[in-house]
């Protein structure tokens, strides 16, 4: 049987309770079970961003960064010279200062050895988010990793063990928490519109075959990841802000799951039609995928909730999270939005009742949440789905400025990941239930749950009529 790191320790610190030690706090040594729990930085009035990897996602961020005021962009990182060259050339016609350049496969440890980055934001492949994220907060760096930032349990431990001995901020950049729809499902809860929560459902349904067997990605590395791995290995986009909602790792927690996988060959099925007849890829034509058109993964937590977690990016639907929040007086349910509740004035619900248009949008005006309320403008006007990836970023640089906790800490990025790992495993044992750890050992049930948050954008260097970053000014 193999056992991996993690659960040997978690066997050592049984055999060690049973011998007198006093359990998780004294075996940690920390003083309490989750100490980056509610944790803040001293206030980083300027801070200095490196960005490491500008394809896909990482040259939105880089101007992105740059529309924030005091927020400068000081470095940047890439294998391809070519693309630091285009956004060094958007900065200058912008009026930003050129950043640092590093160029190679492992240029990023220079960015991140350098006295003139704060944050390290990493924009990289799946595959290398770990590495990146641990040189970073190794290097006095604190650290923002794309989605999802690892990929299997013990790299969860590791950046949960490593945050917790540097002292730093180790972020999952889930830009979803700050859509509408999201935000707007914290809101209902928060306000007891919805009841005693009981259940979510959440989803990544999104068609990338095309990105799958084009050149988007880099030596296919996303391909190459699909074809080795089973279940669910992309959960966090619908997963965190449901998590939110139901306050897991703040008062609730994850204790179990079980996953399945459907019947696969939508892959296959396309290649066979789209390189019918082509030379060069004529390889593609033969690829075998395990992974499943549809995974089903079923969540269980401390008191009893259940969350249902989909992935499919194989097969022709209309993209979806799903967003659906469930509890005892009504229901949240995004793409499209749709919401039902008993409240005062609204009628108790019948056989056969149907969502109303009316009561959802007399509830998405009443409930707005404060950020939407004081940010969707500005962030319309940046862009980047829909204005959310801004907002995130807003959100996560007004806090670091104030010297206040982050809304996401590394306890959130270890169990939303760790379902990567976690539902493979049990889709390999036919369903059978698997464990998910419990990240914050225990903290989970003193720590507070995320409120009704928001930024003050004068504070943070914004007019009341327009964006202000350096010499920019754009309209709003």
């Amino acid at each position: 049987m193999n056992t991996s790191r993690r659960e040997f320790l978690g066997l050592s610190l049984g055999a060690a309770a049973l011998a007198g030690c006093t359990g998780p706090k004294a075996f940690w040594g920390s003083g309490c079970a989750a100490p980056m729990q509610g944790f803040a930085c001293a206030p980083l009035k300027e801070i200095r961003v490196g960005v490491v990897g500008v394809g896909m996602r990482g040259w939105r961020a880089v101007r992105r960064l740059s529309m924030l005021p005091n927020v400068k962009v000081t470095a940047m990182c890439d294998l391809f010279a070519d693309r630091l060259a285009k956004e060094q050339a958007w900065l200058k016609e912008n009026n930003r200062p050129p950043a640092a350049e590093y160029v190679g496969p492992e240029a990023y440890k220079a960015l991140c050895d350098s006295d003139g980055v704060d944050v390290v934001y990493n924009c990289t492949p799946w595959q290398v988010h770990v590495e990146i994220g641990l040189y970073a907060l190794r290097a006095g760096k604190h650290s923002l990793i794309e989605v999802p930032a690892a990929m299997t349990v013990d790299d969860c431990w590791e950046l949960v063990e490593t945050a917790e001995k540097t002292k730093l901020h180790c972020m999952q950049l889930e830009n979803c928490c700050y859509g509408e729809e999201e935000l707007l499902a914290i809101s209902l809860c928060r306000h007891n519109v919805l009841g005693t929560l009981t259940h979510a459902e959440c989803a990544y349904i999104h068609d990338r075959r095309q990105g799958i067997f084009n050149d988007e990605y880099p030596d296919h590395w996303r391909m190459k990841w699909n074809i080795d791995h089973a279940g669910n290995q992309y959960p966090t986009h619908g997963l965190v802000p449901a998590c939110q909602c139901l306050d897991v790792n703040r008062g609730d927690r994850m204790d179990y799951l079980v996953s399945m996988d459907s019947l696969g060959g939508a892959y296959e099925e396309y290649a066979k039609e789209v390189f019918a007849e082509a030379t060069k890829d004529a390889w593609k034509r033969d690829v075998k995928f395990k992974m499943a058109n549809m995974n089903n993964t079923l969540v269980r937590t401390a008191k009893g909730r259940t969350i249902l977690i989909q992935h499919d990016v194989a097969t022709a639907r209309p993209y979806s999270r799903i967003d659906l929040v469930s509890g005892t007086k009504g229901i949240f349910y995004g793409f499209p939005m749709r919401i039902h509740a008993e409240t005062e004035g609204m009628p108790k619900a019948q056989h056969h009742t149907q969502f109303d248009p009316e009561m959802t949008e007399r509830l998405r005006k009443e409930y707005e949440h404060p950020l939407w309320k004081t940010a969707n403008k500005i962030a319309a006007e940046v862009g980047g789905h829909g204005g959310m990836d801004y907002i995130m970023d807003l959100r996560w640089a007004y806090c670091m400025q104030q010297g206040m906790p982050l809304d996401m800490d590394v306890y959130d990025l270890a169990t939303t990941c760790s379902i990567c790992e976690l539902s493979e495993k049990s889709v390999g044992r036919r369903s059978a239930p698997v464990d998910v750890p419990d990240f914050t050992r225990g903290g989970w049930e003193h720590a507070t749950p995320l409120g009704l948050v928001d930024v003050d954008l004068e504070k943070m260097g914004f007019s009341r009529d327009r964006i202000v970053s350096g010499a920019a000014e754009m309209k709003i």
